[in-house]
C-alpha cells in the first residue's frame, strides 16, 4: 500500500493555499465522535495529501476541547500513514524566538483532562482487551523527522532541527513562574496542541513528527538584546504578549513553513 500523508494545520494554517486541487471533503464520523473539521482529500502541486484543521475551519475548538482521538481516527480510517502537524508556539530558550521554525523530538506534557489513549472503556481499535502500552521514548517518527530536515536542508531554509516541546493545557497563556519551571524541566518551546496527538497517532500506527513554529517569547522572556544575550523571564513592558503580534508573526512564519511541508512530500512521493 502506498504511504498516504496528512496534514493538521495549527493556529493560522487553515488550508494548503491555492495552488490546492481539492478533490472531496466531509467531517469524518468516527466511534469517538466527529473530526475537527472537514477531512479535505486533494493534490497539492501535484502531491496527494489530506488536509485537516485540528482548531476547526475558523479556529472555533480551543486546545483542550479538541477531540484528538476522533482525528487520528478519522485520518487512519481515510488510509493515512503519515502525519505531519504544524503547531505554533511560544519560544523560551534563546535560539527559539519568534519567526523560527523548530522540529521537536522531544516532548513534555503539562495537559490534563484530555483523552490521552484509545484503550478505555469504550476502545474500538484492539480486538481485545489488553491495554497497549506504547514505547514513547523518542515520541516523534525518527524516519519522517529525518526527511524534513533533509527537505529543509536541500530548501536552504533555517530551522531548528530537535528542541524539546512542552505541552500545557490552554487556553490561557503562562504565567512568568510557570515559564521558569518549564524553562528548568528542559523545555524550549511551549504548545498546547502536542499531545496527546502524538501518542494518539503512536497507538493506532501512524508515523507522526511535528513542525512548530514559533510565534512569540514565552511569558517574561524577552527578545534578546543587542549583544545577542537573553535577558529571561525579566520584567518589561515591550514583553507584553498580544494576540495581534502572534497573528503578524503566522502570517509571516506560515509561508516556509508550506515550503517546507511541500518540499518534504516531493521528497518522499
Amino acid at each position: 500500500m502506498s504511504p498516504l500523508y496528512a496534514v493538521i494545520g495549527g493556529s493560522g494554517f487553515y488550508s494548503l493555499g491555492d495552488d490546492f486541487v481539492e478533490e472531496s471533503r466531509h467531517i469524518v464520523q468516527t466511534p469517538y465522535g466527529a473530526s475537527s473539521a472537514n477531512i479535505i482529500r486533494g493534490a497539492w502541486q501535484n502531491q496527494p495529501v489530506v488536509f485537516l484543521a485540528r482548531h476547526g475551519e475558523s479556529h472555533r475548538i480551543p486546545p483542550h476541547q479538541i477531540n484528538y482521538q476522533a482525528n487520528l481516527y478519522a485520518l487512519k480510517q481515510q488510509g493515512v500513514t503519515h502525519i505531519i502537524a504544524v503547531n505554533a508556539v511560544g519560544g523560551i530558550s534563546l535560539n527559539y524566538g519568534p519567526n523560527t521554525i523548530a522540529l521537536p523530538d522531544q516532548i513534555i506534557d503539562y495537559s490534563w483532562g484530555r483523552a490521552h489513549s484509545f484503550y478505555d472503556a469504550h476502545s474500538v481499535v484492539s480486538d481485545n482487551d489488553d491495554i497497549k502500552h506504547i514505547d514513547f521514548t523518542y515520541p516523534y517518527s525518527a524516519s519522517l523527522r529525518a526527511m524534513i530536515v533533509e527537505s529543509g536542508n536541500e530548501a536552504n531554509l533555517k530551522f531548528q532541527s530537535s528542541g524539546v516541546y512542552g505541552c500545557t493545557n490552554g487556553p490561557r497563556l503562562e504565567t512568568k513562574a510557570e515559564i521558569i519551571k518549564m524553562s528548568r524541566d528542559g523545555c524550549d518551546m511551549i504548545g498546547m496542541t502536542g499531545m496527546p496527538e502524538a501518542s494518539l497517532a503512536r497507538e493506532i500506527g501512524i508515523e507522526y513528527a511535528s513542525i512548530a513554529l514559533v510565534v512569540n517569547w514565552c511569558a517574561g522572556v524577552n527578545e534578546p538584546e543587542n549583544n545577542g544575550q537573553q535577558n529571561d523571564c525579566s520584567e518589561n513592558a515591550n514583553s507584553k504578549i498580544t494576540m495581534e503580534k502572534i497573528m503578524q508573526t503566522l502570517e509571516q512564519g506560515l509561508q516556509p513553513v508550506k515550503q517546507l511541508i511541500l518540499s518534504t512530500l516531493k521528497r518522499m512521493n
